[in-house]
Formats: C-alpha cells, structure tokens, sequence
C-alpha cells in the first residue's frame, strides 16, 4: 500500500489540477454536446482509454524523444508553461488561439480523445510536471483526471441542464485563472536551469 504523506497529498492535488484545468472538461461541454448531436453517441470507454494510453505513452516515452531530439525536459517544462499560460488566457479571456481541427466525420478518438481531452496541451503539461512534480504523483492525478473525463462524457445532458450555460461560462473563467497560476509556477520552477 502506498504511503501517501502530506506533501504526496499537495501533490496529487496540484497536479491533478492542472491538468483538470488542461483538459477543461466542464469547459468542454458545449462542443461535446454539440459533436454529440452530429455523432449520435459519444463512448465514454473509448474516448476515456483513447485518452489514457496517450496521456501514458507521452508520460513514459516523452522524456527519450526529447533526448532524441537534443532537448532537456527544463527547456520542455518551460515552452509547455508557456503554451498553458496561453490556453489558461484563452479560457479567461474567451479567445480561440489553439484550433482544433473540426471534421464531421470524425468519432470518439478524433477529435474526442485527441486533441479534446488528450491535445497538445494536455501532453505538454503532462511532460512539463515531471521536471517538478514525482513521477507516481502525477501518474494518480493522470488517472483521477481520466475518472472524471469518463464521468463527464457518461453525464452530459445531466451537466448541461445542471449548469445552463452561464454556469459554465463561471467554471472555465475560474479554472482559467488557475490554469495561469499554475503556468507561471512551472515557468518560475525552471527558469534556473
């Protein structure tokens, strides 16, 4: 059994923040439930696994193509705080820097599980908290994330009557201002190197 101190705790819960804030899944209800109504059924299971393997391969093989490519995870944590920071003044601001591909035709895994849920920004913080946080750490915030990203796609139409569209305008302002937070954290945690 693992034992989790206080700091362990802090954490799992600092990361799973962020990345709750990276993936935006309250903040992403509107264009589910609109690739909803062209799809028909969104699966949970299969976006969610989808989502997890890339979160977990970029989590594990990350660091080697860095290597490969002559980069140090430092100079990595610093360019994904950057591209957070920015995802985070989308959010605040209501902009749209980062456009996802929209393709009608596409199912669960495009563009669902990628770049939705697992996109660019999602794995750039998921490389960029291994320069700070520890590696079990962040592996239990990627999989408490992933419960909540299947909760999310199981309960759609129950968030959007319980939220209405005020209400979710709030919680990604809100989780916007976190997200830029975190961002200048990372940035300021490796900037020395």
């Amino acid at each position: 059994m693992l034992g989790l101190n206080s700091s362990d705790i802090s954490e799992i819960f600092t990361v799973s923040f962020a990345l709750f804030a990276v993936i935006d899944m309250l903040g992403s209800i509107p264009v589910l439930l609109s690739l909803k109504k062209r799809m028909g059924e969104i699966s949970a299971v299969q976006a969610t696994l989808v989502s997890g393997i890339l979160m977990l391969l970029f989590f594990f093989i990350g660091e080697q193509v860095l290597n490969f490519m002559g980069l140090d995870i430092h100079s990595f944590a610093i360019a994904g705080s950057i591209v957070v920071f920015i995802l985070g003044l989308e959010m605040v601001l209501g902009l749209e820097i980062f456009r996802a591909e929209k393709d009608n035709k596409s199912g669960n895994v495009v563009p669902i599980a990628f770049p939705l849920i697992a996109g660019s920004g999602t794995l750039t913080t998921v490389m960029s908290l291994k320069a700070t946080y520890h590696a079990y750490n962040i592996l239990i915030a990627i999989f408490i994330n992933l419960i909540f990203v299947y909760i999310t796609l199981r309960s759609l139409n129950l968030l959007e009557r319980a939220l209405g569209p005020s209400g979710i305008l709030v919680v990604r302002k809100f989780f916007g201002v976190i997200l830029l937070a975190i961002a200048v954290k990372m940035f300021r945690g490796n900037i020395g190197f």
